[in-house]
């Protein structure tokens, strides 16, 4: 059982939301099963999602779940409605789009970046800038769905185990379905994000030891019927499989966008996969209906390796590396990635990319001075990934690339903003304009 505080917490946050949930009409009913993405082993539509995924899988090599719909979607792009949301595309989603959390999510734009592209040796470059959902990260597409089924499902609380932009997310839509959200972290987390979930109103516990965050979501699931979005048992195989639904719909518009055609390469910062499993599926929905005639190959920008480890030993188990330094790309700094990100990877013959600290910061302000995209410090490791394989030769100067910027630079600015650039404030025009002078800037033109 939990300790006598945590249970007066976790009573304390229930008796908080009761009474402030609507209970919307479930499309849940279009879920016939669950099966592993790994063995096909199938389970229950009702299954309790307990985030240690396919129990033949567990020993050997955990793999995470997917949906089975009873009725197979509609096309996924012909079958898309006016919204102006993913939710256009609620056909391929377990909710109807009347169920629909939503905040505007999705729809967004794909940018040709002729300048940074030129620098890394492939001009057709284009990011798709996820940076410009609500809050200003890829995980509302996760959030939206996740939180929708959670309401529909009755619950009072979510909660997610998070360095930042999951928590983020997950505690705006929260707020916006009449649930309380709950955040566990650690130290060290960028402090921005912290302030931005907590001013949805979340309750975040930071601790000390990474691992309690798990522990106390375990918890919290076993005893207050909390919904968990996020992984809470290791090794780990990825997030609620439903939510992770969400994530296919960046194939649809990438490829909406690309006047029905799919790029050569699409290169994400990878995590534990969920976005890149997601996109994958997306894709491969979209040639089984015959939208594109082939299918990119995806590039994971990875902190430790383990997923570059696994595709060289050919593995489904994969190994937790040694974390030989601390990773500025905090969000993606785990030691071990999942299967779901390993399987994507093989089935599009793609490839895994370590990028340390190096270059990183710089990559950012060049992105930002040459294409107007300020990202992340995560975001940027894929233009760090493509430059490695275009100086392997893995990837041609003529080939269509896609790099997904997941969050925007405004996430972790305590880790990337240096000191004021000149370091004083100018008394008098004229002041300002000697510095100009002597600063050595071509602004004539």
């Amino acid at each position: 059982m939990p300790s006598r505080p945590f249970r007066d917490l976790a009573h304390q946050i229930s008796v908080r939301a009761s009474g402030k949930i609507s209970r919307p009409r479930t499309n849940e009913s279009r879920v016939l099963e669950f099966v592993c993405i790994r063995c096909g082993a199938s389970y229950p539509a009702d299954i309790s999602i307990d985030s240690k995924g396919c129990a033949r899988c567990q020993a050997t090599a955990p793999a995470n779940l997917r949906p089975v719909y009873a009725d197979p979607p509609a096309h996924p792009v012909e079958g898309a409605t006016a919204s102006r949301s993913l939710w256009r595309f609620a056909h391929m989603l377990p909710c109807n789009a009347a169920d629909a959390v939503s905040l505007g999510e999705g729809l967004t734009p794909l940018l040709a970046a002729p300048r940074i592209g030129a620098l890394l040796g492939v001009p057709n470059l284009a990011i798709k800038d996820e940076g410009r959902n609500p809050t200003w990260s890829h995980k509302d597409r996760f959030s939206t769905v996740a939180v929708s089924v959670a309401r529909a499902r009755g619950a009072k609380v979510v909660a997610t185990a998070s360095s930042g932009n999951a928590g983020a997310s997950l505690a705006a839509y929260a707020s916006r379905a009449g649930l309380k959200c709950v955040v566990t972290t650690f130290a060290g987390s960028a402090g921005a994000m912290l302030a931005q979930i907590r001013k949805y109103g979340a309750t975040v516990l930071p601790l000390v030891n990474k691992m309690d965050r798990w522990s106390l979501l375990e918890q919290a699931s076993a005893h207050y019927d909390w919904f968990i979005a996020s992984p809470y048992h290791g090794p780990v195989v990825g997030s609620h499989p439903l939510g992770i639904e969400g994530y296919k719909t960046i194939a649809y518009e990438i490829v909406e966008q690309s006047d029905g055609a799919a790029p050569d390469w699409c290169v994400l910062p990878v995590c534990y996969g969920d976005a890149l499993s997601g996109l994958w599926a997306g894709f491969c929905e979209l040639y089984t209906q015959g939208t594109i005639t082939q299918l990119p190959r995806l590039v994971a920008a990875e902190v430790h390796g383990s997923l570059a480890d696994a595709l060289a030993s050919g593995a489904d188990a994969l190994s937790e590396r040694k974390m030989l330094f601390d990773s500025l790309a905090v969000s993606i700094g785990t030691p071990r990635s999942t299967f779901q990100a390993l399987k994507a990877l093989r089935e599009s013959g793609g490839h895994a990319v370590p990028v340390d600290n190096h270059g990183l910061i710089a990559m950012q302000e060049r992105l930002a001075r040459d294409e107007g995209i300020f990202a992340e410090l995560a975001s940027v490791t894929p233009l760090i990934a493509i430059s490695t394989l275009r100086n392997r030769g893995v990837v041609a100067a003529t080939d269509r690339v896609v790099a997904v910027v997941t969050a925007s630079g405004l996430k972790d600015l305590d880790r990337s903003a240096g000191s004021n650039e000149h370091g004083q404030i100018f008394q008098t025009t004229q002041d300002a304009w000697r510095w100009l002078d002597k600063s050595g800037l071509d602004l004539a033109s």
